[in-house]
């Protein structure tokens, strides 16, 4: 018995054989600890000044382009220059935007367009960054950890975003925006000073200076492999479709129950930790497309249940469920990701990878409040709850290879790990 819960237990190799990778993990909670407040205040904050569903979902909108834009640049900007600098350059850049929310927060009567003016700076910022950091991992880890490495990753996210957003949501409820924001900006500032001590991340021998052409040649790669393009696809899917954190105060205040925001925020990162605290599991398992599939299904099932229900706990539970589902997906992706794609295009395909994961959520915001401005909030979490599981459905028919994905039979795969090919 006790043999097989330690093999449930998270696998700490990765912890262990790279410094990198720990200062990494170190930086990425406190980053995320600080940040976390500003991106429940900013939504509040936009409530507060308008009242209007429409206008939070529009930060989504007001977010896209740059992230579009500055996401691709930053795929093939992180493929031909030092990842390390790119990531230091950013993560400045993003604590100056903190100091701007936390300068307006001070003021008597703080303003409104600067909100969305850091709104669309966070996303060019996060798109030019993602890249460079979500390509580094296959640079300093062992090939065979990176499932690992991909759900240590995870359960620190997933500390962070528990805690997180319930002490912020009483941050911003008791104390206001200005905490809220002196935190982020801190944490922005001790995030610096940590990844100054990176090793340097050169690119390949004879890397290819950033251009369109080089942006073109990564999506045709992406699209001639029907795997990744099934990642992409479902993810994009699942966010944009069953992503209604931002209209989660309005729901709140539909079930009379406006305590119970911070504990929303954090309801799927508690079903994450505990897909994280048992991902032991994961380094042995080689099927890591049916993990994206059912995954994502079982993320619009739960949030669709999640808009049904009135009943505030089942609500919370439902979006750890959702939470639960997520990460069983994006553990699936992100280890495909990193087993299969050659280390000269990484950085490029990371950047289509930001675009998966985070134009999704951009989308989502903008459907989710424009749904909850014409139908009310819990209709529009339910209704795009069943839209998502429909289309997942759809998706991995019409892209069966990502279903029967095998880590010890996909050329690629075999390729990236130096295996003969069979």
């Amino acid at each position: 018995m006790t043999s097989r819960l330690a093999a449930l237990l998270p696998d700490l190799s990765p912890w262990r054989t790279s410094r990198d990778f720990r200062l990494l993990w170190v930086q990425g909670l406190i980053t995320y600890l600080g940040s976390v407040m500003a991106l429940i205040a900013l939504p509040l904050q936009i409530k507060d000044l308008t009242g209007s569903p429409l206008a939070v979902g529009a930060m989504g909108a007001v977010e896209l382009v740059p992230l579009v834009v500055f996401g691709l640049y930053g795929g093939a900007l992180a493929d031909a220059v030092d990842r390390r600098k790119v990531i230091i350059l950013t993560e400045t850049g993003l604590g100056l935007l903190a100091v701007v929310l936390l300068v307006n927060a001070m003021l008597p009567h703080p303003m409104l367009w600067p909100l969305y003016v850091v709104a669309a700076g966070v996303a060019a910022l996060a798109g030019l960054q993602r890249p460079a950091m979500d390509s580094l991992l296959a640079r300093i880890v062992p090939h065979d950890q990176l499932a690992a490495a991909a759900a240590l990753n995870a359960l620190r996210w997933q500390i962070g975003a528990i805690g997180g957003p319930a002490a912020a949501g009483l941050v911003v409820a008791y104390a206001g925006n200005v905490p809220a924001y002196a935190t982020t900006v801190v944490g922005f500032a001790v995030s610096v000073l940590m990844c100054r001590r990176l090793s340097a991340v050169p690119p390949v021998e004879h890397a290819a200076r950033p251009s369109l052409r080089g942006i073109a040649e990564g999506a045709r790669y992406a699209w001639s492999r029907p795997v990744l393009l099934g990642t992409y696809a479902i993810d994009l899917a699942a966010m944009f479709l069953a992503f209604p954190n931002t209209i989660f105060p309005f729901l709140a205040d539909e079930l009379d129950a406006d305590w119970s925001l911070g504990l929303m925020y954090a309801a799927g990162s508690v079903g994450s930790l505990l897909v994280s605290l048992t991902s032991g599991w994961v380094s042995r398992t080689r099927r890591h497309g049916l993990l994206v599939v059912f995954g994502a299904a079982g993320w619009g099932l739960a949030m669709a249940a999640a808009g049904w229900t009135s009943n505030i706990w089942l609500v919370l539970v439902c979006l750890g469920l959702a939470g639960a589902g997520d990460m069983l997906s994006g553990l699936g992706r992100s280890t495909i990701w990193n087993q299969t794609i050659p280390d000269r295009l990484r950085g490029r395909l990371a950047g289509i990878e930001v675009l998966s994961y985070s134009v999704g959520p951009q989308l989502g915001q903008v459907r989710a409040g424009a749904m909850a401005g014409w139908i009310g909030a819990r209709p529009a979490i339910w209704t795009g709850g069943l839209a998502c599981v429909a289309t997942v459905g759809a998706l991995a028919t019409v892209l069966p290879k990502l279903l029967s994905y095998d880590a010890r039979t996909d050329e690629d795969a075999l390729r990236r790990a130096d295996l003969p090919v069979v």
